[in-house]
Order: C-alpha cells, then sequence, then structure tokens
C-alpha cells in the first residue's frame, strides 16, 4: 500500500467515525440526488434507519413545495469560489410528520481532475427553531390588547390586496368600523372596562366575518376589515353582519349623549375597482373613501353602514 492510498483509507476512516457518532445527519450525496450513505442517526431525528434512505433520492423524503429551495441551492453550490451552500426545507419523518430541516451540502471533487463527483451534506433538525420564529413573527403582526391583527399587519394585508387588485383588473373591498360614542364609554366605566369592551367587538367580529378576511385594529376604537374578493354588495353585507353582530352583544351604554343605552358601531364601507381610466392610484385613496363613507354613517345616524366607491388604474 502506497502513501496516498493509506491516506485515502484514514481519511475515509476518519469520516465514517464522526459520520457515526453525530448527532446531526451526515449524507453522501451523488450528483444525480441519489443518497449513498446516511449516518446513524437519521434514525433518531427522522425515524428512517439509514438502509431505507440509502439509494433513495432525496425528493422521496423533501416535500415537494421545497424542492425549489434545494435546486436554487444546488445551482449555486456549481458557482466559482462557492465553498457550501445551506438550504431550509422540510423533510417527512417516518411517522407522517415534517421536520425543518437545515441542510449545509459541501461540493466534492476528484482531486486529480477537478470535477465534481458528489456532495456531502449535513443536516440538523430545527424543527423548535422555526416554531419559535413563526411565534414571534405572529406576535410582531398581533394586537395585544385584542389579538387581532395590528397596523402593520393591515398595511402589509392592503398594499397585497391592491396589488392583487390592480394586477388582475378585479376590486378590493375596505370596511372602517368605529365604536359609537366611545369616549362617552370610557368616560362612565372606566379604561377597564374599556378594554374589555374592545375584547368583546373583536371576539365578536371574529365569529361574523369569514376565515379568509383580514380583521386589524386600525387605531384606538376603530377596527378595519378587509373583506376578502368582495364587491360593494359583498361588503355591505358582511359590515351588516359585523355591525347586528356587535349590536347583539349589548352592551350597556349609559353614557350616551343620545337616546340609545347600548354599544353600537359605525361602519364606512368602500370598494375600489380597477379599471382604465381611474384615477384612485394609491391604496390610501381607499383608505380615505371608506373613511368618509364612516363619517357619513354617524353622521347619519350612527348604528349604521355608509357606503362610498372609488375606481383604480388597472394594469394593462
Amino acid at each position: 500500500m502506497n502513501v496516498k492510498e493509506s491516506v485515502s483509507r484514514e481519511s475515509e476512516s476518519n469520516f465514517q467515525f464522526l459520520a457515526e457518532h453525530s448527532v446531526d445527519i451526515i449524507c453522501r450525496v451523488g450528483l444525480d440526488l441519489v443518497m449513498r450513505y446516511t449516518s446513524p442517526s437519521t434514525f433518531r431525528v427522522l425515524g428512517w434507519k439509514p438502509e431505507e434512505m440509502t439509494g433513495k433520492v432525496a425528493q422521496d423524503f423533501i416535500l415537494a413545495e421545497d424542492m425549489p429551495v434545494l435546486a436554487a441551492a444546488i445551482v449555486r453550490i456549481f458557482e466559482p469560489d462557492v465553498q457550501s451552500e445551506t438550504a431550509t426545507v422540510r423533510m417527512r419523518k417516518k411517522d407522517g410528520s415534517t421536520a425543518w430541516m437545515e441542510m449545509n451540502a459541501r461540493l466534492v471533487r476528484d482531486a486529480s481532475t477537478g470535477e465534481p463527483t458528489e456532495y456531502v451534506t449535513v443536516m440538523r433538525d430545527i424543527t423548535e427553531r422555526k416554531i419559535l420564529e413563526e411565534q414571534l413573527s405572529a406576535l410582531s403582526l398581533t394586537d395585544g390588547l385584542t389579538g387581532l391583527s395590528n397596523r402593520r399587519a393591515f398595511d402589509e394585508a392592503l398594499d397585497r390586496e391592491w396589488k392583487r387588485t390592480l394586477r388582475e383588473g378585479s376590486q378590493i373591498s375596505l370596511l372602517l368600523l368605529d365604536i359609537d360614542h366611545f369616549k362617552e364609554f370610557n368616560d362612565h366605566y372606566g379604561h377597564q372596562v374599556g378594554d374589555d369592551c374592545l375584547r368583546a367587538v373583536a371576539a365578536s367580529l371574529k365569529g361574523a366575518v369569514r376565515a379568509a378576511d383580514v380583521i386589524a385594529r386600525y387605531g384606538g376604537e376603530e377596527i378595519a376589515v378587509i373583506p376578502a374578493a368582495t364587491d360593494t354588495a359583498g361588503a355591505v353585507e358582511v359590515a351588516e353582519k359585523a355591525r347586528s353582530a356587535i349590536e347583539a352583544l349589548r352592551l350597556p351604554h349609559d353614557g350616551r349623549p343620545d337616546d340609545g343605552d347600548h354599544l353600537t358601531v359605525s361602519i364606512g364601507a368602500a370598494t375600489a375597482l380597477a379599471r382604465q381610466g381611474g384615477t384612485i392610484s394609491l391604496p390610501e385613496g381607499l383608505l380615505l373613501a371608506a373613511d368618509t363613507a364612516l363619517y357619513k354613517a354617524k353622521h347619519d345616524g350612527r348604528n349604521r353602514v355608509a357606503t362610498a366607491l372609488v375606481v383604480a388604474p388597472g394594469i394593462v
């Protein structure tokens, strides 16, 4: 045995030792994505025995919707001066569940020719980290008092829906809801009861609108609703359901300066149509229209829905 063969066997032995004692999954994967070797930790992490994964392709274990992530990483790893590449994908466990896996792959080249021969991949289970990240992300988009979406989440949703409306030449509706005489409610019952009132209104709205509708605390006692794919008639229907649901709570409001004795809301419902010749080019125009309709609902006696219609320039 010459020195070169001796070094090669020692390297192979070292790899085997590290792979078999690593808590991470270590794989040797062919350029055809067939797994030539998987370390014993696959059983602890994914529930698969090494022999159940060896000889199969990565696609057999990675969710189809995450394969583009892996494909992009493979393209990058062949770029000059790239030593390794990382991708985060979901893999199927043997029990049918999935695990978020962080995969770090390194391209192995033939020492003599420099031609690529295989990948060595180290995979780590980061499911707990991903769950925590998702929880933190959800908290950053949630109003702490009501549990509704917050202003940031609303702005993102409105911008997203506005762009979709212009792109598709369709329509978008927006509701702005304001609790009638809420200042007097707070003054009469105190801010703690006022907070409880906002929570009750939020819970009632969640039950009144559809799951696909976005509900957000817009500011103070104002709540915004973006009904999914809804025209003017549909927006009015959603608004009336919301108004009726809150009135049905029969929350006492003895501090009202008018003749009312229970809590009510006023709602402005605006719809924007994407059409050639339209002039409202920003979502702020839709917000202004909904706010104007809300003012009209209050001016006309409160506890009612008023509407507005605007036309935005569609994308041809």
